[in-house]
């Protein structure tokens, strides 16, 4: 019985490790491990605004609208959980290229169960480049569901067409 429970404890000891999650810590790595991770996804689409434009209103508006703190609850029969979420927006613009990174970092109800990247965890990486004359290449890197009103903003946001704030209580 005594050399099972050391043969269960060496298995465990050595096998946890391989079942451990790692989430991206930069947004380079978010990028390259959205195409094979679980609900991920990129989309690209040029739009007909000037690339000069489409920077100017993404850093104008991320700051306003995505730097935020969102209370939310959820409850059941059996549970009350109130979660805490503080969203990070960065942009990173330049004349090529800007990128507008989201992270998210859950405050409270929520345990975190790898390492957590300065910041948050990354939640969406956006790139958006010139493509021509009054033309702009946006490729998205983001889940494909849970954030559609924040993904709805930005699109409304890089095209000129809706410039309002996303209710971030709503997925």
């Amino acid at each position: 019985m005594f050399l099972k429970q050391i043969i269960f404890t060496l298995l465990i000891i050595f096998l946890l490790p391989a079942c451990s999650i790692k989430h991206p810590q930069t947004a380079e790595e978010f990028r390259q491990g959205v195409p094979t991770a679980f609900m991920g996804m990129s989309e690209s689409y040029t739009v007909n605004r000037p690339y000069d434009k489409v920077v100017k209103t993404i850093k104008r508006k991320a700051p306003k609208c995505l730097n935020v703190r969102v209370t939310t609850t959820s409850q059941t029969t059996t549970s009350y959980q109130v979660i805490v979420t503080k969203y990070k927006p960065t942009v990173i613009a330049g004349k090529k290229k800007t990128e507008l990174h989201i992270q998210q970092l859950h405050e409270q109800g929520v345990m975190n169960i790898s390492e957590v990247p300065r910041g948050g965890y990354y939640l969406m990486v956006t790139d958006i480049v010139p493509a021509g004359k009054n033309k702009t290449k946006v490729t998205m890197y983001r889940p494909s569901m849970g954030i559609d009103t924040m993904v709805a903003a930005i699109k409304g946001w890089i095209s000129g067409k809706n410039m309002g704030c996303p209710d971030l209580t709503k997925h």
